[in-house]
């Protein structure tokens, strides 16, 4: 039987588990999902633990924060002044707000202090910083 390697189109089925445990994210339920190994479409840790296996193998890893979403950077969060936001925008802790970066580009953003003056955003991908353990299994080789 063929083993996955890079260029290969694959289905995978996966559970994502944070370090306590908890499920963060898990395809069983829907279809599986497909992408090329090497294209960089999934994370890289994600990508390496694919190759090898054959149709219907199953692994276990855990992906540390580096090769996953990386650590969380505090040059992504940024302390907004109240009057560079919309006046009729009700901010709440928790909140996620798209923003307009400075390459033109569009970032989804997390808000994690309000005050009077200041609304504190944070950047980061929600698991930066964490480690990662994901169960997956090896569906197919489109």
């Amino acid at each position: 039987m063929a083993e996955a390697k890079q260029g290969d189109k694959v289905k995978v089925h996966y559970t994502g588990k944070l370090g306590d445990g908890s499920v963060f994210d898990s395809s069983v339920e829907r279809e599986p999902l497909e992408f090329t190994i090497g294209e960089g479409a999934v994370i890289p840790g994600f990508e390496q633990a694919v190759v090898g296996l054959e149709p219907g193998g199953k692994t276990e890893t855990t992906i540390e924060a580096d090769n996953a979403y990386g650590q969380h950077s505090q040059d992504l969060v940024t302390e907004v002044p109240r009057e560079r936001m919309p006046q009729d925008l009700q901010v709440t802790i928790g909140q996620q707000l798209q923003v307009s970066m400075a390459n033109g580009q569009n970032a989804i953003v997390l808000v994690t202090d309000v005050s009077d003056t200041a609304v504190t955003i944070d950047a980061n991908h929600p698991l930066a910083g964490q480690d990662l353990t994901f169960s997956i299994e090896l569906v197919e080789i489109v």
